[in-house]
């Protein structure tokens, strides 16, 4: 694994100079080749570079590796080889060796794995940015999941946090009322705090602590004997990977989408934080509709202020479709520069959209037009909204929030999950609070009136 900055740049480098010189190779074919071989050669190109690009960022790690993993599932706009060789970085990363795996869990816990565990399997379940996880057996018979940091990606994820500057300053030429510094200083505090696994650890405690007898959300117990900076022992979760639940019934795809959906909701406003690394590879399915939910290195945590501020948009824009004084929240809120030559309609025009599924109480199905139109609204500058979308800003309490929104759907767009979003948003809203909407939400109703109950009730 490479983690000085000039040899990483260098092989993004490289990875571009070989793209330049196969596509103009590829170019001159195809302008020879009869029109049905011309799509065997597109297809078999396209692969190719696929692979190239898995390939490198697979073997960097690091930050660079989480953006292709990003990537993967983001988009449906992306050419389908790239989204294919990209997705094996969300569960298929080259592991490290056994050896190497091993050696690091002596120097964190005083002894070889074989010793520490009763039963440790030197296969890893998984590979990812940060350290991939063995299973194994504590010697009071609980099956555990540990995951074990690569040695030198905090060196890796400082040299890509390095360039992540001139990254932004770049973007804001092109969108002028982009202010790149308070972005790149929340990007690198949260992924910085990710590679502190006891960090993750007291992350993840809070939210199995706070889930803990939930009907049909899971977070996997910490095991702190067993815990350090570079080594997180967890309890082992059971369950089916993403891509098994998309082959599964609609009514099981939609109780998944639904236990995501509340998940996301009720943390954000209950317990005030969230997992900002949303994507198919941290949850575990069951077909019971319950979910899993791994990975708790990288949570943003919220204040009340931003709380209030998220609030004040939903209530402006959603509940009383007032452009005027959504328009005033968006500028409270610092996504906008006060006095802009944009009336509020077109403000709320553009804004809405990332509001679409709680907008109406109606039964909704989420499809990948409409992920992939939020991505274009929040990165293609070149289309109607262009103008308001270069002068938009994003504050540091949205960065996150933003990355949680278009993950969120890019999940539930590939789920195809249905619901009446609208009703089950009243749920999780504090403000609103409304009865349960569905079977799911009966039975959080009845825990949570065990477990959390709240007695200032509605809020208006």
């Amino acid at each position: 694994m490479q983690t000085s900055r000039r040899a990483r740049t260098a092989s993004i480098a490289r990875l571009g100079a070989r793209s330049g010189a196969a596509t103009a190779v590829h170019r001159a074919r195809r302008a020879v080749a009869a029109p049905e071989a011309r799509v065997r050669l597109d297809d078999a190109h396209a692969l190719r570079t696929a692979r190239e690009v898995a390939e490198t960022l697979g073997n960097l790690r690091g930050a660079l590796m989480k953006l292709g993993q990003m990537a993967s599932y983001l988009d449906d706009g992306l050419p389908e080889p790239l989204r294919v060789a990209l997705s094996q970085l969300q569960q298929a990363a080259p592991p490290m060796s056994a050896a190497l795996a091993a050696s690091v869990v002596e120097a964190e816990l005083g002894a070889a794995p074989e010793r520490v565990f009763a039963r440790w399997d030197a296969v890893p379940l998984a590979a990812a940015s940060i350290g991939q996880v063995h299973r194994a057996r504590t010697h009071d018979g609980r099956d555990v999941a540990v995951k074990v940091q690569y040695p030198g990606v905090d060196e890796a994820i400082r040299a890509d946090l390095g360039t992540a500057g001139t990254l932004f300053r770049g973007m804001a030429v092109v969108y002028p009322g982009l202010d790149p510094a308070p972005i790149v200083a929340e990007l690198q505090d949260r992924l910085l705090e990710e590679l502190d696994y006891l960090h993750e650890a007291a992350n993840q405690r809070r939210f199995a602590e706070w889930y803990a007898g939930h009907p049909f959300i899971h977070v996997p117990a910490v095991v702190d004997a067993l815990s350090t900076s570079r080594v997180l022992t967890t309890e082992l979760a059971e369950g089916a990977r993403f891509e098994d639940v998309l082959t599964w019934p609609q009514d099981a795809r939609d109780a998944a989408g639904e236990a995501i959906f509340r998940f996301v909701f009720r943390s954000i406003y209950r317990i005030h934080a969230f997992n900002g690394d949303p994507h198919p590879g941290n949850y575990l399915f069951g077909r019971d509709g319950r979910v899993t939910f791994l990975d708790f290195g990288l949570v943003k945590y919220f204040t009340d202020a931003e709380t209030d501020v998220f609030a004040s948009m939903i209530k402006a824009i959603v509940l009383e479709k007032d452009p005027v004084r959504f328009r005033a929240a968006v500028e409270r809120a610092g996504l906008l520069s006060p006095g802009l030559p944009f009336d509020d309609a077109a403000v709320a025009e553009y804004f809405s959209a990332f509001y679409e599924l709680v907008r109406t109480p109606e039964v909704k199905r989420v499809d990948t037009a409409y992920a992939s139109e939020l991505v274009r609204r929040t990165f293609d500058a070149s289309g109607t909204h262009g103008p308001i979308m270069k002068s938009a800003n994003v504050p540091p309490s949205f960065v996150i929030i933003q990355r949680i929104n278009l993950g969120l759907v890019a999940v539930l767009a590939q789920l195809g999950a249905t619901a009446n979003w609208r009703l089950i948003a009243e749920e999780l809203w504090p403000w609103v609070q409304g009865p349960p909407s569905s079977e799911m939400g009966r039975r959080e109703a009845a825990w949570l009136a065990e477990h959390h109950p709240d007695p200032e009730g509605p809020r208006s």
